[in-house]
């Protein structure tokens, strides 16, 4: 994860003089505040400028459950602001945009994952991070793209599984660990609208560029990828190869930071459908009144938190991967 406090001057540069101040106001809020500003990589570029932390969702649950801020300004979808409030109950936990949902996580309601469950007896449910706290509170661990493969390996061999609700990044999770599994019938609308005939264009356009897709892109997708990985990974993995040039299969949120991190490198987007629209609706606006009003505030009703939380420690005690 990249830890961004103490770069307002360069947020500052090639900014107009609204927006400047605008910068500093959040800044100088961030500090009255006693708050920490979190951001996933699928942020606007000006949002992760300004972040103090930048990651995918597992870093940035990590960061909500090691931080010591009063305040922790999530900058992503509402899921990722219930993690953090799941983890930090005693903190103010606020989010900037309180509809910027997740289509995925909407896709498993708790009601039907219950009467699935009543199906399966003595079933394990494996629950993507992706998904609302009253699901979690329905399962029996969580995972994120970033540890799927491990986590999974981790529970008993003997117990049948029922991985929720990415169907894709179940069956990668699958082919990793030979683990038979029942999937959910959900998906990310913007992972799985990427094609293999796109991805076969694009390997034709640019046929010296390595394929790195994310696990939630379709099986045929995947099939054509030279690497998978979690959005950190990805990035990681720039970090450690040789290669010069990337075709990127995930949000194109990511390519802010792989530019910045690796501007020697060339980077080309899958598709132009790898956009999603929840994850570009905070800008410095919102995050400004947000830390001026307190709100809006995520708060997990404790008869949903106590269980939400088991699964969430679950998975985080299985450390980093």
């Amino acid at each position: 994860m990249e830890r961004m406090r103490g770069m307002t001057q360069e947020v500052l540069l090639g900014r107009s003089g609204s927006e400047a101040a605008l910068v500093q106001e959040i800044d100088e809020l961030r500090k009255e505040r006693k708050a920490v500003i979190l951001a996933h990589y699928y942020q606007p570029p000006e949002i992760q400028q300004i972040a103090d932390f930048v990651g995918d969702s597992l870093q940035l649950a990590q960061q909500a459950a090691q931080t010591a801020a009063e305040v922790i300004v999530v900058c992503g979808v509402h899921f990722m602001a219930e993690s953090a409030a799941l983890l930090c109950p005693d903190r103010v936990v606020l989010i900037p945009e309180l509809n910027a949902g997740c289509p995925m996580a909407d896709m498993v309601e708790p009601a039907l994952l219950r009467a699935t469950k009543e199906k399966m007896p003595g079933a394990l449910v494996v629950c993507y991070i992706n998904s609302s706290a009253a699901v979690k509170a329905e399962s029996d661990i969580c995972c994120t793209s970033a540890n799927a493969v491990q986590v999974v390996a981790s529970l008993p061999p003997e117990k049948p599984l029922l991985f929720i609700p990415d169907k894709n990044l179940g069956h990668w999770v699958q082919s990793k660990t030979g683990r038979k599994m029942l999937f959910w019938e959900g998906y990310c609308p913007v992972h799985h609208d990427l094609s293999a005939a796109e991805v076969r264009i694009a390997k034709e356009q640019y046929p010296k560029a390595k394929v790195l897709v994310h696990p939630e892109c379709r099986p045929e997708v995947i099939a054509l990828a030279d690497e998978v990985f979690s959005t950190a990974g990805i990035i990681r993995y720039v970090g450690k190869t040789s290669a010069q040039s990337f075709i990127i299969g995930t949000e194109e949120g990511i390519l802010y930071q792989l530019n910045k991190q690796y501007p020697e490198r060339k980077f080309y987007l899958a598709s132009p459908v790898l956009r999603c629209h929840n994850m570009k609706m905070i800008d410095l606006i919102k995050l400004r009144n947000t830390l001026q009003t307190l709100s809006p505030r995520v708060l997990v009703p404790e008869n949903i938190a106590v269980a939400a939380n088991r699964s969430l420690n679950r998975m985080l005690a299985l450390g980093s991967f």
